[in-house]
């Protein structure tokens, strides 16, 4: 069974994607220092050949780990296209942020979880043209998107606070990235209902606060968000997370 030790700190490692680099990025600076998750090896596969990310918390940490995997390498593919080659240096710096935190993201879950990660996925990006902007900016907006909505959609299953606190975190920044790439597709439309389930008012000045709409952003569960991301997991990586209805 998996379980939660406490070892000494280790050295700090002056990398850019080391543990120390996300907690000052994602700006979760509350003490999840030492907190690793040791036992088995959550990397096993189910009946229709997926990676089951596990149960309890690790298994949601699997979840995240995994699907900031995929966001990782979307990034350096993005900076290994013809699109990024001759992009603006504004926009350049743009992806070379993304492409940085996503890592650190990948690499603090991975660092979490100890030997209970699953393994490293491979990406199937087939259907994107990373020479293309419109079609890069459309898959970052789509992995952005899913990402937030996963996260929000994950926050019901986590059940130490520690984890908790780090997730919403980390979602904040994704919600920022999410909104920096509308931004780029279409000036002033970081948010709209698709994401947000936007509040219209129904009465006038004398009864506030009522109408339609929440004004929270939208969720999925992990059984809707594992589907789109194996859109562009290959075979032998795609994902599964059956413990999380």
């Amino acid at each position: 069974m998996t379980k939660l030790l406490l070892p000494p700190e280790p050295a700090a490692q002056p990398t850019s994607t080391s543990r120390r680099s996300f907690l000052r990025y994602s700006g979760a600076t509350m003490a999840v220092g030492g907190l690793l998750l040791a036992g088995c090896d959550d990397d096993s596969e189910n009946g229709n050949n997926r990676i089951d990310v596990g149960s309890g918390d690790p298994g949601i940490l699997n979840y995240a780990y995994a699907l900031e995997q995929l966001e990782a390498a979307f990034y350096a593919a993005v900076k290994g296209g013809a699109y990024y080659t001759g992009a603006p240096a504004s926009e350049k710096q743009i992806f070379d942020d993304l492409a940085l935190h996503e890592q650190i993201h990948a690499d603090f879950f991975k660092t979490a979880l100890g030997n209970g990660a699953i393994k490293a996925l491979e990406p199937d990006f087939s259907t994107i043209n990373f020479g293309d902007k419109n079609s890069v900016l459309t898959a970052a907006q789509a992995f952005e998107d899913l990402g937030v909505a996963a996260y929000n959609g994950a926050g019901r299953f986590i059940t130490a606070p520690g984890y908790l606190a780090v997730a919403g975190k980390i979602v904040s920044v994704e919600a920022r990235h999410a909104a920096l790439i509308r931004d780029l597709r279409s000036y002033n439309s970081f948010v709209d209902n698709d994401v947000v389930d936007l509040f219209t008012p129904s009465g006038n000045a004398s009864t506030p606060g009522v109408g339609n709409g929440t004004g929270l952003e939208r969720s999925k569960r992990p059984a809707e968000v594992v589907e789109t991301a194996n859109q562009f997991l290959k075979e032998g990586s795609k994902i599964s997370a059956n413990s999380f209805k």
